[in-house]
């Protein structure tokens, strides 16, 4: 191999390593810039759940309350909390639905963290606007694992942001994040967010199920089809004069009216 055809791979090399490393540190800066909220009242779970998070370089702070975990949730603005359900005096489904109500935290994410494993308390989690649900026991690279799925969907870049979507008086607009009836801005949650966006780009066609559990919820597990359905109905309970276009399709799924809609 002559001198110059050595110089030039041994430059190449150290460019590409140079790449690699620059993707490495913004990887690692990302990661850093995550706060995640731990709110459980045995310390020795909420310790295990800390230590864990901080070992993936995520920055983590705990309440053992309700109270004391919504106050920290409007100072410290986490980008997710682990949210316990059997919390004293107030509980993590109390604490979850002033969360939603709240717009400093209204997209926050939630992880709800229970020995509870019944479907209705899964429901009643997911109604009320959780993003995943872990039972106890729990392994905590899951739990790790879970986190990353939850903070990556809650970034992710809307399809075709800065585009307006409508259909009959609704209008979401994509590169804003918000959604309206009639020119009324409507109070969703991130994931009824996501799951009208996705039937208005989506209008006319059914969408099972098992199709919405697989684009909005990521396919979790633990979330079965009857969350997709108190998603739904609480959907339209905001959608006001537009609830009537999204449609049952008895045995299959949803559609929204195709008839009704049009792109800005």
């Amino acid at each position: 191999m002559l001198p110059g055809q050595a110089v030039r791979i041994l430059f190449q090399y150290q460019l590409l390593f140079n790449v690699v490393l620059t993707i490495m540190i913004e990887s690692i800066k990302m990661i850093m810039s995550r706060k995640i909220l731990v709110v459980d009242d045995e310390p020795d779970i909420a310790a295990v759940v800390a230590y864990n998070l901080a070992r993936s370089n995520y920055r983590v702070s705990t309440a053992s309350s309700g109270t004391e975990a919504l106050s920290a949730a409007v100072r410290e603005k986490p980008d997710l909390i682990v949210l316990d359900v059997m919390l004293p005096e107030m509980s993590g489904y109390e604490v979850l639905e002033k969360l939603r109500q709240h717009s400093d935290t209204r997209d926050t994410g939630v992880i709800l963290l229970t020995a509870r494993t019944e479907e209705e308390d899964r429901v009643r989690g997911f109604s009320l606007g959780a993003d995943d649900y872990l039972a106890k026991p729990f392994s905590p690279k899951e739990l790790v694992l879970r986190v990353e799925a939850v903070l990556r969907r809650l970034s992710a870049t809307p399809v075709s942001a800065g585009s307006v979507i409508s259909a009959g008086p609704i209008v979401v607009d994509r590169g804003a994040h918000t959604a309206s009836v009639d020119g009324k801005e409507l109070d969703l949650t991130a994931t009824e967010y996501r799951l009208l966006a996705l039937m208005l780009e989506r209008r006319g066609r059914v969408q099972s199920r098992t199709q919405l559990l697989q684009d909005v919820w990521d396919a979790n597990p633990e979330i079965k089809t009857r969350t997709v359905d108190m998603h739904v109905q609480r959907l339209r309970s905001k959608l006001g004069p537009g609830a009537d276009l999204i449609e049952t399709v008895r045995g299959v799924g949803y559609r929204l009216r195709k008839d009704a809609a049009h792109r800005n």
